[in-house]
């Protein structure tokens, strides 16, 4: 049992570096900060909760790779290699689409209900 704890452990402290060291994931956690609230606010269903927890955690755990490749890239290349910036390049842009893909369910999913509110209010 003193492994299981100690192997969560050693994950916070993965997160909390990343929260440290990582202006992108605090960017994308802030993100997630504002769309938690809205979608409670907006009384989305279950289904959409379920797509919107898939975006956050998918970007979440992308960035956290790409914090991973980029480190050890820096690790066994500490020198420019082309192809190792082909590695880092192929990382973020994992992030991005993972981040299109997120901002579009968003889009699907919040815009309707906002325009409604603003057809309610007008």
């Amino acid at each position: 049992m003193k492994k299981v704890i100690r192997s969560f452990g050693y994950a916070f402290k993965g997160l909390a570096y990343a929260t440290a060291s990582q202006l992108n994931f605090r960017i994308h956690l802030s993100a997630t900060a504002i769309v938690l609230p809205l979608g409670y606010f907006m009384r989305i269903s279950k289904s959409e909760w379920q797509w919107i927890m898939l975006c956050v955690t998918i970007v979440l755990v992308t960035e956290i790779f790409n914090t991973m490749i980029e480190t050890l890239v820096d690790l066994v290349s500490p020198g420019y290699n082309e192809k190792a910036g082909h590695v880092k390049d192929m990382a973020a842009g994992a992030v991005v689409i993972a981040a299109i893909f997120s901002f579009i369910t968003a889009i699907i999913i919040f815009l309707p209900k906002i325009l409604l509110l603003f057809n309610h209010a007008a």
